[in-house]
């Protein structure tokens, strides 16, 4: 399909604005330009019944979170939830208005986490500061008002390759036990060389170049990129995982990936739910202020989250 009229316009004004790309800027005026465009693009955020910012005992220090609450009584479901940013940009703000939406409209406890991010902490710290809160939520599930027995893993970009990894390493090291995955365009395969990351090279959106430049920051040695916690499509064994969600753009270097992703989760025995969303770059998820699919996209998560962990029908697809 041709580019989306909203995504399209989007596009001419970037080139209007001659911004540069963020992977031609310095990491600190790239954090705060990624910051700037999703909270120019996510719409005003749901208020929500409680918001809470604290920290946790995290591998390598402490970890700060922020647990939104919903309205009603609990136990509620808990989904922990990992912000985008290639593992290099991004904060617990960049996550703020998805967290919100989610948190209304599952009906659940959304804690999202703020792992430690590189250059600074290059691979693995981000993985096992993710899995490390997803435990500490477990072990803290009724000061959360949350069901222990329904915990899910979400997240965009990077976040959905952290929460990928996190469900391999619930599954091969002693939980806890995830009920669902969220996984919105997430990079599952560093050596991908798709038709879809081939492609995509428009300097105003996230392209090939910049999937480079992330992992030049996340990966201390390109030799990591073959373990599965990094690359979770180069996972032996794929079975025994939760049921999935994932979502992917059509203009996407990381398309293809993330449907790989999907075809072999399904081909492992896991329950899986895939919609490409025609006409969508990357990051579109965020930006449900200026981009009708990604409100859209947002429902489908909820519909499916809800359908996953409170047993109510699910939406099926954009």
């Amino acid at each position: 399909m041709p580019m989306d009229p909203q995504v399209e316009a989007l596009r001419r004004q970037r080139r209007t604005d001659r911004r540069p790309p963020l992977y031609e800027m310095s990491l600190p005026e790239a954090r705060l330009a990624d910051l700037a465009d999703i909270r120019a693009g996510a719409g005003t955020p749901e208020p929500v019944a409680r918001v809470l910012d604290r920290e946790i005992p995290g591998p390598g220090g402490p970890l700060t979170i922020r647990i939104y609450r919903p309205s009603g009584a609990g136990p509620f479901p808990v989904l922990a939830y990992f912000y985008g940013g290639g593992w290099t940009l991004g904060n617990l703000d960049t996550s703020d208005a998805i967290c919100r939406a989610l948190t209304n409209g599952v009906g659940c406890v959304t804690v999202s986490v703020g792992y430690r991010l590189a250059p600074e902490h290059r691979y693995p710290a981000a993985v096992h500061d993710c899995h490390a809160a997803v435990r500490w939520i477990a072990a803290h599930a009724a000061e959360l008002e949350a069901d222990a027995g329904r915990i899910a893993v979400g997240g965009d970009s990077a976040g959905g390759n952290l929460a990928a990894a996190v469900t391999l390493l619930a599954r091969d090291d002693g939980g806890p036990s995830i009920a669902a995955q969220l996984l919105v365009y997430p990079n599952t395969d560093y050596r991908s060389d798709t038709a879809s990351m081939r492609q995509n090279d428009d300097d105003a959106f996230f392209n090939r170049r910049s999937v480079d430049w992330y992992w030049a920051h996340y990966l201390a040695d390109p030799a990591d990129g073959n373990d599965p916690l990094v690359s979770p499509l180069r996972a032996q064994d794929l079975s025994g995982l939760p049921a999935a969600l994932v979502i992917t753009a059509e203009y996407d270097p990381l398309r293809d990936q993330g449907e790989q992703y999907a075809d072999r989760l399904r081909d492992s025995g896991v329950p899986v739910e895939l919609t490409r969303y025609p006409g969508m770059v990357h990051g579109f998820f965020a930006m449900g202020g200026v981009v009708d699919a990604g409100a859209r996209a947002v429902r489908q998560a909820v519909d499916w989250l809800a359908g996953r962990l409170h047993g109510t029908p699910g939406h099926r697809g954009p």
